[in-house]
């Protein structure tokens, strides 16, 4: 399990600092460049809860050991791209590897263990995100500077195709499969209103607004209004609306949604600052960040025990909190901050996110039940992925508002500096875009600590009958 989430991990994260290389060799304009990171989590986004249906009906091992084959086999396909197009659909086909990967992980984990002990497994699991993103952001850096971009999708060939077999020889499925039937028309039109919404969005910060961009928003939140009426109707929706009316399942979900929505950009903007602001390379601007991911792993089993001790509440909300402080002392980053102290922060973001993650991914699995594990994982991956999506798509859309579109994603890949009035305004947007994500990590807390008071509800009514 936890080779499947570093995988994917390091291919969420290893192609920010190979973006110049990639624009070089392939001609990639500045919107292609967003959507060859954006590709990627769309897809994981739109399909992971049908994945983990698809785990729940087949065998949870066997949809895992599945996405590790097709996550290979788009990996080798997108080292040979020869066009922006080819590269950013052979993302796509690793996302839907990518998908059932991260689906069923989390189904997998739930049948291996019990409730009691889930919170654990969750944090040892984390480990493997935090290692990717950081095997991720180090390697990106190295392999570009040294080797070749082809290299950072080259290099989860081999690592994909021996965690399958390791999978294959250690995964055992267990009985109990029920039929079910794919929600076709939620995947349509929640695939068309992200991608409406994310099109927007990214022609917004590429290119001057216009009425095809205003038409594509309203057309994303239209399907997106039908995604919700359809899901409704359906006999076995992807989102089960049934689920918002446990108070607890509910505000675990948006708590998840709202915490990646403000943490994901943290990256994108740190590595704006670090390397357009302060003149660092790509390898020396990761370097920094490494720290933080070594912190938030060794936070994550620590974390997930005292979840599974005194519950998921507490040290699900401290982790929100944690990462609010960080937050906004990243709002107070200036030309001449020490680059120790970046580091010291970021570590203090990532050992707040060491104690959100598992803490609530137990949470919402205890809700879950037994023969459906693999779709609920699946919907909170899907949650979160939304908020990681729009995350990125919401830091590049505000720089690019202050600053050009064009030296916004000069200084994103790292291949331009600042002049001194431009570097003032960079500043003055990125204190902005911290601030607006501060804001949403507190109404995350909020959520948080809102599970304390249903549960006290809950027990006294169980007390009571």
């Amino acid at each position: 399990m936890v080779v499947g989430v570093l995988i994917t991990a390091v291919d969420a994260t290893i192609v920010f600092l190979a973006l110049p290389e990639i624009q070089r060799s392939l001609k990639v304009g500045v919107a292609a460049e967003v959507w060859i990171v954006n590709s990627y989590l769309l897809v994981i986004t739109v399909f992971s809860t049908q994945m983990g249906r698809l785990g729940d009906m087949f065998g949870r091992a066997r949809m895992y050991e599945a996405g590790f084959a097709i996550f290979v086999v788009g990996s080798f396909a997108c080292a040979l791209a020869w066009a922006p197009a080819a590269l950013v659909a052979f993302r796509i086909l690793q996302g839907v590897g990518g998908s059932m990967i991260t689906a069923n992980s989390g189904a997998v984990i739930a049948d291996t263990f019990e409730a009691s002990n889930r919170g654990r497994a969750y944090g040892v699991n984390s480990v493997g995100w935090g290692t990717g993103a950081v095997l991720g952001v180090v390697l990106g850096g190295v392999i570009v500077k040294y080797i070749s971009w082809r290299w950072i999708f080259w290099i989860s060939v081999p690592i994909g195709l021996g965690a399958t077999v390791l999978a294959r020889r250690v995964l055992v499925d267990r009985p109990g499969a029920r039929q079910q039937r794919m929600d076709w028309r939620g995947i349509v039109t929640l695939g068309l209103g992200l991608l409406g919404l994310l099109w927007a969005m990214i022609g917004l910060a590429t290119e001057r607004a216009s009425v095809t961009l205003l038409l594509a928003a309203l057309g994303g939140v239209a399907s997106l209004l039908l995604f919700w009426q359809v899901e409704g109707r359906a006999a076995e929706p992807m989102l089960d609306r049934n689920l918002f009316r446990i108070p607890t399942m509910t505000a675990s979900l948006l708590a998840s949604l709202l915490q990646s929505l403000a943490n994901f950009a943290v990256l994108y903007l740190l590595l704006m600052y670090l390397q357009g602001l302060r003149h660092l390379s790509p390898v020396s601007a990761s370097l920094i960040l490494v720290p933080g991911y070594i912190v938030g792993a060794v936070t994550g089993p620590f974390a997930g025990s005292i979840a599974d001790r005194y519950g998921a509440v507490i040290p699900a909300t401290v982790g929100l909190g944690i990462q609010v402080v960080a937050l906004l002392a990243y709002a107070q980053l200036g030309p001449a901050t020490a680059l120790p102290l970046v580091a010291l922060l970021y570590m203090l973001g990532a050992f707040g996110g060491g104690w959100f993650y598992p803490s609530n991914s137990s949470a919402v699995m205890k809700r879950a039940a037994g023969d459906a594990f693999g779709t609920t994982a699946g919907l909170l991956r899907t949650f979160s992925n939304v908020g990681m999506v729009f995350s990125f798509s919401v830091a590049v859309l505000v720089c690019s508002v202050t600053i050009s579109r064009q030296k916004a994603f000069e200084i994103f890949a790292g291949v331009g500096g600042l002049s001194v009035l431009q570097a003032a305004a960079f500043v003055r947007a990125m204190h902005a875009a911290f601030y607006a994500s501060a804001c949403l990590m507190i109404l995350a807390a909020v959520l948080s600590a809102s599970r304390a008071g249903w549960r006290r509800r809950g027990v006294e009514q169980q007390s009571e009958s």
